[in-house]
C-alpha cells in the first residue's frame, strides 16, 4: 500500500505544492524500506493551501490551527521520543501567526522537522502579503505595495539555534527528496524553507533559472552570508547537540 491516500488532490495545476507532496512520499517510502514503522511517522500541518498535504497523506496525520505546528509536534515528542515529527507550515502559517512558535521550538533543539511552503503569499485567502513577500508587493492588502521588509526565513532559523537548516526548490525533485530526507534523519530541530511557486498569484516558476546549489557551511557565520542570496538551495548548516526531549528526561530522571 503507497504512502498516498483517497482524497482527490485539490491543488491548482502547476502547483508548487505537488512538487513537495511527491518529495516527501518518497524520502518516506525511504524510511518505511529502512524498516521505520509507517505508524512511526507523524505530520502536522497548517492553516493555508499546504495543510492539505496532511490529506492526501496515509500516516498518522494531524491538521492543526494557525502556527501551532511546532508546539503540538514539541508535545507529540515529549509523550512520546520515538515518533517521527513532521510538520508543514506556510510563509503565512509560520511566520506571520506562528514565527514565535519558531523561533522557540529551534531555540529548545526540539526533535522535529519543518517544511516552510514558500511562496510569498497568503494563496488560501486570495493574495495578501505575508512575512516573506518582497518589499514593494502588490497584493489585496497592499495595493500601492508591501511597505514592509521580508524576513530570510534561514536567517532567522539560523540565529534561532536550529541545528539544521536548508533551503530547496519544489520543481528540483532529487535535491528536494534528499535535502527532506537528511532533515527527518537529523536529531534536533531540522527546517527546510521550499520556495513553492503558486501560480494564482505570483510568477515563482521563474525563479527556476537563478537557483545554484551550495556547499554546506561549516559555522553559523557563514551559513548566514550563504543563505542571503535567496536564490541559494541546498544545506546551509548542521550540528548535533542535546535535544529538547534529552535535556527534559535527563532533569526528570
Amino acid at each position: 500500500m503507497g504512502l498516498r491516500t483517497e482524497v482527490k488532490v485539490s491543488w491548482c495545476p502547476g502547483c508548487g505544492n505537488f512538487g513537495i507532496l511527491r518529495a516527501f512520499e518518497k524520502a518516506a517510502e525511504r524510511l518505511v524500506d529502512e524498516g521505520i514503522p509507517r505508524g512511526r511517522i507523524v505530520v502536522a500541518s497548517g492553516i493555508g493551501c499546504h495543510g492539505k498535504i496532511s490529506d492526501y497523506l496515509r500516516l498518522p496525520s494531524f491538521h492543526v490551527i494557525h502556527g501551532r505546528v511546532p508546539p503540538f509536534l514539541t508535545g507529540l515528542k515529549l509523550a512520546n521520543p520515538d515518533l517521527i515529527a513532521v510538520g508543514f507550515v506556510g510563509d503565512g502559517d509560520g511566520l506571520n501567526e506562528g514565527v514565535e512558535h519558531l523561533i522557540h521550538a529551534a531555540r529548545r533543539n526540539t526533535d522535529i522537522t519543518i517544511f516552510l511552503h514558500n511562496n510569498n503569499v497568503f494563496g488560501l485567502t486570495t493574495g495578501q502579503v505575508t512575512a516573506t513577500s518582497p518589499k514593494g508587493a502588490k497584493g489585496k492588502s497592499t495595493p500601492y505595495g508591501n511597505p514592509e521588509n521580508p524576513l530570510n526565513p534561514c536567517n532567522l532559523m539560523l540565529v534561532s539555534g536550529a541545528t539544521f537548516v536548508a533551503r530547496a526548490f519544489a520543481g528540483k525533485h532529487s535535491q528536494l527528496v534528499e535535502i527532506m530526507y537528511s532533515a527527518i534523519k537529523h536529531r534536533g530541530f531540522s527546517f527546510v524553507e521550499i520556495l513553492q511557486p503558486c501560480v494564482s498569484f505570483n510568477d515563482f516558476w521563474k525563479i527556476r533559472e537563478e537557483i545554484h546549489d551550495i556547499r554546506e557551511a561549516e559555522s553559523v557565520e557563514n551559513a548566514l552570508k550563504l543563505c542571503r542570496d535567496k536564490t541559494a538551495c541546498g544545506i546551509f548548516y548542521r550540528k548535533e547537540e542535546e535535544t529538547f526531549e534529552d535535556a527534559v528526561h535527563r532533569i526528570n530522571k
